[in-house]
């Protein structure tokens, strides 16, 4: 993980650590580094979410980015996977989006896309943090003719909307589908995706003013979907993230499903009809153990990568995968995405009921959940990067994974994203994770809290 970009981009509080000067220098960077030899003017697109300070920061780039002579797209409020696919189909050198994903309304992040559509490696990014944070090469501000300009994007929403409706095999047609946009991106969007493709829609939190973002709603706060769904006879409800790249779901009993399950179903549906490339579909190491026991009884290969979008992206791109995402509701299908896409995820859920004819309740029968807990410590700037390194720690996580044995499994890692040390068990019997949880999190807590 680099000293400005985390495992999503750039974050941190807007207007004091995401600072207007820090943005108008990622642009200035960004375009330096994305673009470097080319001769014709560049353009990088640029999409934001509905956090009030989405404009601010939006500016800030456009200065930077104009001030080395790149030109900009400005897309508007889209969600993240719109600025993945639209840069591509735009014919754009970059693409940028304005955004902090699940984060509350204060905080705000930069993330940037190549051509491709797809995030930047980690290299780019560290030569991009020499730039900024180093002075490894002066900032190529060019002569007054060659200042870059604004460029309108009336359809991106469109386009968008568009693409994803061509990815979707089947009608949702008699379906009545609670939506929870987060007051985020798919506020935008959601609704006439999934009545275009035939639902009715039921709509939630998509009245967004700057600070509601991610409020009590969305898909880290499911409780007024699970009510709404319980008290309105709705098929299924789906919940996705500020910049709409999540997708978690509740079943018409109104109990979670989460991407562990969202995955398994979809997998398994590909490999039916014969798509499930190399038979094989994608996790992370917080992936569920039922995950595991779901793909040996089925004949699947479980690959596991390190926590972060990005990386089960990785696998999937180098070994043809087709199919992979995490328990948090990123979810990839590569054959229509470069990056998770909580819409996509969410219309293919719903086809794939309605085509089967059954409800979320039974397909998720496919997959047994094991107990798992989860708790996260907040860690100062002096004890970032030493969970791996401090004895105490270590010496305590040798202890529990000896409690457990091959019953249950225990992980500490430092989030990409955010000033935590997250801390989860695995295993049979919950009151015994728990306890275990609590202990471990008070040894962390007292050397790194």
């Amino acid at each position: 993980m680099g000293r400005l970009f985390g495992t999503d981009g750039a974050r941190g509080v807007a207007n004091s650590e995401l600072t207007c000067e820090l943005a108008m220098n990622i642009g200035r960077a960004a375009a330096m580094v994305l673009i470097e030899g080319k001769e014709e003017k560049p353009t990088v697109i640029i999409g934001k979410d509905t956090r009030l300070s989405s404009d601010m920061l939006e500016g800030a780039l456009i200065a930077g980015l104009c001030s080395v002579g790149a030109n900009v797209m400005s897309l508007g409020v889209v969600p993240t996977p719109a600025v993945a696919y639209l840069v591509k189909k735009y014919n754009a050198d970059a693409g940028i989006m304005i955004s902090a994903s699940h984060n509350p309304f204060e905080f705000n992040g930069i993330k940037i896309f190549s051509g491709d559509g797809y995030k930047l490696p980690d290299t780019l990014e560290q030569e991009m943090e020499a730039i900024i944070l180093d002075g490894a090469k002066p900032y190529a501000l060019v002569e007054m003719g060659d200042l870059g300009h604004v460029l309108p994007a009336d359809n991106a929403l469109n386009d968008y909307i568009e693409h994803v409706k061509r990815c979707v095999p089947s009608s949702l047609k008699g379906m009545n589908i609670a939506l929870d946009c987060s007051n985020g991106s798919s506020s935008r969007t959601a609704q006439k995706l999934f009545t275009d493709l035939g639902a009715i829609c039921h709509m939630m939190s998509d009245t967004p003013n700057g600070v509601n973002i991610n409020d009590k709603c969305g898909s880290t706060h499911l409780e007024n979907l699970i009510d709404y769904v319980k008290k309105n006879n709705v098929d299924l409800g789906l919940a996705f993230d500020g910049d709409a790249d999540r997708c978690l779901a509740v079943d018409e009993n109104g109990e979670v499903v989460d991407g562990d399950f969202l995955i398994a179903i979809c997998a398994m549906d590909l490999k039916e009809r014969g798509l499930l490339k190399n038979n094989a579909a994608v996790g992370t190491i917080m992936t569920n153990m039922g995950f595991n026991h779901f793909c040996d009884e089925n004949g699947l290969t479980f690959v596991a990568t390190k926590v972060g979008d990005r990386y089960v992206l990785e696998a999937m791109k180098e070994n043809d995968y087709v199919i992979g995402g995490e328990q948090s509701g990123h979810v990839i299908f590569l054959e229509y995405c470069t990056t998770g896409d909580g819409q996509m995820t969410g219309a293919q859920l719903a086809s794939l009921l309605n085509r089967k004819g059954t409800t979320l309740s039974q397909a998720a029968k496919i997959m047994k959940r094991y107990p798992q807990v989860m708790e996260n410590v907040k860690i100062t700037p002096a004890t970032k990067g030493k969970v791996d390194k401090d004895e105490q720690v270590q010496a305590e996580l040798a202890r529990v994974r000896a409690v457990l044995g091959d019953r249950g499994r225990i992980l500490v890692r430092e989030s990409g994203t955010e000033p935590l040390v997250r801390v989860m068990l695995e295993g049979e019997c919950l009151d015994e994770i728990t306890t275990l949880c609590h202990e471990t999190v008070a040894v962390v807590q007292s050397k790194l809290g």
